[in-house]
């Protein structure tokens, strides 16, 4: 099983196909949000269609700059992972999109409550899967994937305290595209793929020798390979 895990697309259609080849060769494709820039489902939709025409397996959060009636486009076509999870033979893979409240007041945005309720209500959908990926656009707070460029940290720290007390496997997340990297949260592997128009993605492979990840980038040669704990 390979799934390619990208997301902070913003409608950036070349990038989309500059990642072609490597779709091609995937299971499955994870959006981790931010299909778009404010827009609307057909907006969403054309983003979603462009990867399919290279991968046709698609999953999807949507992140804070999608309109929030995005999310229920996503549900209704059967490929949201906000508040949902899917097996994926032995792997279960669960999600939540939108992000914690910010200073910009973008359109979709949660309080942490609500981010660890739905991160909750995903989970239990697969908490009995073998290994568990978490997608969430929002990263986990105090975290190299969270800090603005002057350092400051972002994040939502419900995200962390969930992947604390349930530690998934690992967790992809994204929504701060200069927190493009890995880190650890307890047992968990955490990956920041970036804006895919910097080149950012990851892939996650899922077999016999257990749940592999690598942080890649289409503008550069050398992958940041990763290994979950467990």
């Amino acid at each position: 099983m390979r799934l390619v895990c990208f997301g902070d697309i913003h409608m950036a259609f070349r990038a989309i196909e500059r990642l072609g080849a490597v779709l091609r060769k995937a299971d499955g494709a994870i959006l981790t949000g931010d299909l778009t820039h404010f827009g609307d489902p057909p907006d969403a939709f054309r983003v979603v269609d462009a990867v399919r025409q290279f991968c046709p397996s698609v999953l999807a959060v949507t992140g804070n700059l999608d309109m929030p009636w995005v999310i229920d486009a996503l549900r209704a076509e059967g490929i949201s992972l906000h508040g949902e999870g899917r097996r994926l033979g032995d792997l279960g893979v669960f999600g939540c999109g939108g992000s914690n409240i910010t200073p910009m007041d973008t359109p979709t945005e949660f309080d942490e409550d609500e981010l660890r309720a739905v991160l909750e209500r995903g989970h239990a959908a697969v908490a009995d899967a073998p290994r568990r990926l978490m997608i969430c656009h929002t990263p986990p707070f105090d975290t190299r994937l969270d800090r603005l460029v002057n350092g400051r940290p972002v994040g939502s720290p419900a995200v962390r305290a969930f992947i604390e007390a349930r530690r998934p496997e690992l967790a992809v997340v994204g929504h701060i595209h200069e927190g493009r990297g890995a880190d650890r949260v307890g047992e968990t592997l955490v990956l920041n793929a970036g804006a895919l128009r910097d080149g950012g993605y990851v892939v996650v492979e899922d077999g016999a020798g257990g749940l592999t990840a690598e942080l890649r980038n289409f503008r550069a040669r050398a992958p940041s390979a990763g290994r979950p704990s467990g």
